[in-house]
């Protein structure tokens, strides 16, 4: 029997802060962490390179901060911080599952992971390895979606995947708006035009200029990651033409 061919030989999956809440109002939901890993250790069990990039909004928005009065730059800061401490729950939660992980960090802490070295997390990917980079792009005013744009174009990956909370990209909120329409495929030009809420326009243009197609899909349902690395399931396809 022939293995099923895979999409994508590299990618890096972006996963928000608010994804590893579950159904919690702050902070980590432990079953929802090991459910993702879960889903990377099987597309890494199929042969992809996976590199992850996660959020801190569970933790700490910087935008949020400085919406209270907080210095902005103090504030993204400390929203670097917040998703230190989520890699590090991915981190644990995949070597439970036997996936050999690395942690990146954007902002020097020799103490609890790895600084960025773009080279070293190359050859951890290269050896199996998932490299999961933190803190952002280690500058403030840059959002994780941002970071995860450019991580993705300095491993060379095929692909971009962004795990939402629903199934793909739609005109609206699909959760608030019964007749939202659900797209298939868009153009970074499509996404930036029609203002969809997706990823900031900084990601997306930076997405544009290296050629790395945006792949959105409902994080939460289970196998859905190893799904669209067989072409299969509900997703969105972002490129530079339908």
């Amino acid at each position: 029997m022939n293995p099923i061919p895979l999409l994508y030989k590299r990618v890096l999956l972006k996963v928000s802060g608010e994804a590893l809440m579950g159904k919690r109002d702050y902070g980590l939901d432990t079953d929802t962490v090991n459910g993702i890993a879960a889903d990377v250790r099987d597309v890494v069990s199929m042969g992809v390179e996976v590199c992850l990039v996660i959020g801190g909004g569970n933790i700490f928005r910087g935008v949020a901060g400085a919406a209270s009065g907080m210095d902005r730059a103090q504030a993204d800061y400390m929203g670097m911080l917040a998703t230190v401490m989520n890699a590090l729950a991915m981190q644990s939660a995949l070597e439970k599952q036997n996936v050999p992980t690395r942690v990146q960090t954007a902002i020097p802490m020799e103490s609890v992971c790895e600084p960025y070295i773009r080279r070293r997390a190359m050859r951890h990917m290269e050896k199996g390895r998932v490299v999961i980079f933190a803190a952002g792009t280690g500058n403030p005013f840059f959002t994780t979606d941002t970071a995860a744009a450019l991580r993705a174009a300095e491993m060379n990956c095929d692909a971009m995947l962004k795990g939402t909370q629903v199934d793909g990209v739609y005109s609206a909120d699909p959760r608030k708006v019964s007749d939202a329409v659900r797209y298939e495929e868009l153009t970074y030009l499509d996404v930036l035009a029609r203002d969809l809420n997706v990823m900031d326009a900084s990601a997306i243009s930076l997405s544009r200029e290296n050629k790395l197609p945006i792949i959105v899909f409902n994080i939460h349902a289970p196998g859905a990651f190893a799904a669209v690395m067989r072409g299969e399931g509900k997703f969105t396809r972002i490129t530079e033409t339908q």
